[in-house]
């Protein structure tokens, strides 16, 4: 995981301060397993809510789901939850990248509440990444989540994230504050490495019975 500050500063001594800061930070965090578990968008995805709405694709309009009350989204590692939800599908038709047919999968998810709540594992043992905000925007195809209002991240094991707006690319862990109008002050928290525990001296008592005849 990776983060880069953005508010802007008026000098520029303490521009390049800045500069040097986030260049550090990249350092400190970029490691293995900080991006999201691979195989979560191969997963099936499911959803629970207290009210929904599904309006069918065509080749001219997209899908869309409209959830509302107690949302809870699954699709492998990752859940989401919050007040209310809208899913956007691809229309039928549609093609990835790679020229695979996409027709009808969900291409993204808006979560609103107070706040709404991401979570997901990371690879390579990389600890559980949550994620709080008013808002959560997340592009599955793109693998980009924006979140705003009152973000807080935590990435166990790495360290905590507090501003207005974030973006958190779920496939290199990379994420980006972007506050430059409120000017909302940054509260960024690094966990140090844990040192392996000592190793306890066994007690004296707990020696080898001497055997007959041993000296």
């Amino acid at each position: 995981m990776s983060i880069r500050p953005c508010n802007p500063r008026p000098a520029r001594a303490k521009r390049n301060s800045t500069l040097r800061g986030a260049a550090l930070l990249m350092l400190v965090l970029a490691a293995p397993g900080a991006s999201a578990l691979g195989t979560d968008r191969q997963q099936t995805m499911t959803t629970k809510s207290d009210y929904s709405k599904l309006v069918q694709s065509s080749a001219k309009s997209p899908g869309m789901a409209y959830l509302r009350g107690n949302v809870l989204i699954v699709q492998g590692s990752m859940k989401a939850s919050g007040a209310e939800a809208t899913l956007h599908q691809h229309p039928d038709g549609a093609k990835n990248a790679q020229g695979e047919d996409v027709s009808g999968s969900v291409q993204r998810i808006v979560l609103t509440g107070k706040p709404a709540h991401l979570e997901q594992q990371q690879d390579n043992g990389g600890g559980l990444m949550t994620a709080d905000a008013a808002k959560i925007d997340y592009d599955s195809d793109t693998g980009i989540a924006v979140l705003t209002g009152g973000v807080k991240v935590v990435q166990q094991g790495r360290g905590t994230f507090n501003g207005e707006h974030m973006t958190y690319n779920t496939n290199t862990g990379e994420m980006e504050s972007a506050d430059t109008a409120s000017h909302t002050p940054i509260t960024m928290t690094f966990e140090p490495k844990r040192k392996p525990a000592a190793a306890t001296p066994k007690p004296a008592g707990d020696a080898p019975a001497k055997k007959d005849g041993q000296p």
